[in-house]
Formats: structure tokens, C-alpha cells, sequence
């Protein structure tokens, strides 16, 4: 079983409370044997559009086939004024290609993938975000199964505030480990039978 983490914060450099969520739960992912990558999406290029091939230098492509060839999808995202970040936005405009394939009648592409969903932030907006993200999974053939997201909102987790990475850690472990072997073991179980 391979996972592949979307991971969608706006930071290129410094410690990100969704890259550190993500690590958190890509541990928990290998502990129950599904081989998982983190793809840090700012660090690539890819391109406005809503085609799967944006042209020269779009390096959104490549990401696809990773996507095309996983088996369980998972988007994380910081909150931004209540929505998913632009990172994550970009992934669903680029997905329309597939979504337009639904529409005339083919199968999704990504028919038979589970997908979940990662939060961080320091108020409000997840039940916003998750609503959002579970609708384009819905429209896209993609499964996301009861309890599979995991969503931290915590003050520590402000703009501008100073947190360790060890203090994210110990916060997930204590007060979110129960909840991340939940959603693993959603998602396993949710997998299509071979």
C-alpha cells in the first residue's frame, strides 16, 4: 500500500506545523506498513491551470502519476482566512482535468483511491476546510472514509508563534495519537479488496 501526503504549506524554509502534522502521521501510516511520501508542494512548480499538462516547466505532471499510482491520497493544509491554502487550491484546479473526464461520462481516474484530510491552524475554519475538500473528493471518485481527518487547532500553532518541533510532537502524541491510528486504520480498512 503506498500513501502520498499533498502537503500544502505556504512555507518554503522554517519549521510548518502542517509539515510536522504530516510527519507526525506518516509515522503512524509506516508503523501499520503503508509506505508514505510527503510532497512539500511549495517547493515545485506548478503551474495555474486547470489541464493535468500546464506546458513547459509545469512540474505538475509528474506529481499526477505519483497520485495516479498511490493508493490512499491525503491533502494537509494550514487554515488561511478559513479556507484550505492556495497550495492546496492549486491541487484541485489542477485535478479538474480528471473531474471533466466524470463529466463526459468516463471513469475517474482516481476511482478506488481513499483519501484523508490534515488540518493545522490556531481557531476556526476546519469543519469549513473539510467540507470543501470532502465535496471535490466526492465529485472525483475519491473515498474518504468516517474518521479520516485529523485536524489540530491550537493557539501554538498562531502566525508568528515560536513552537519546537519537539513540543508539535508531544502535542500530537498525547493529545491526537488515538486519532491518527483512527484515520489509518479508516483508510486501510476503506481500500478496495484485491
Amino acid at each position: 500500500m503506498k500513501a502520498i501526503i499533498l502537503q500544502g504549506t505556504l512555507k518554503k524554509e522554517g519549521l510548518s506545523n502542517t509539515q510536522a502534522l504530516s510527519e507526525f502521521l506518516s509515522g503512524v501510516l509506516r508503523k501499520h506498513q503503508v509506505e508514505c511520501q510527503i510532497i512539500k508542494l511549495v517547493e515545485h512548480n506548478i503551474l495555474a491551470g486547470t489541464y493535468s499538462d500546464m506546458g513547459q516547466g509545469d512540474e505538475w505532471p509528474a506529481i499526477l502519476e505519483q497520485l495516479l499510482a498511490a493508493d490512499i491520497l491525503i491533502f494537509a493544509t494550514p487554515i488561511w482566512w478559513n479556507n484550505q491554502s492556495s497550495e492546496i487550491q492549486r491541487v484541485i484546479e489542477r485535478l479538474d482535468e480528471l473531474h471533466d473526464e466524470v463529466l463526459a461520462g468516463k471513469p475517474s481516474r482516481l476511482e478506488g483511491k481513499v483519501g484523508g484530510i490534515v488540518i493545522t491552524g490556531d481557531s476556526d475554519g476546519a469543519q469549513h476546510v473539510i467540507a470543501n475538500i470532502s465535496n471535490f473528493f466526492n465529485a472525483i471518485g475519491i473515498t474518504l472514509p468516517p474518521y479520516a481527518t485529523l485536524s489540530v487547532l491550537w493557539e501554538k500553532q498562531a502566525k508568528g508563534v515560536k513552537t519546537s518541533r519537539e513540543e508539535l510532537f508531544e502535542k500530537y502524541e498525547k493529545e491526537y495519537g488515538k486519532t491518527a491510528e483512527t484515520m489509518v486504520a479508516q483508510l486501510i480498512n476503506f481500500l478496495p479488496k484485491k
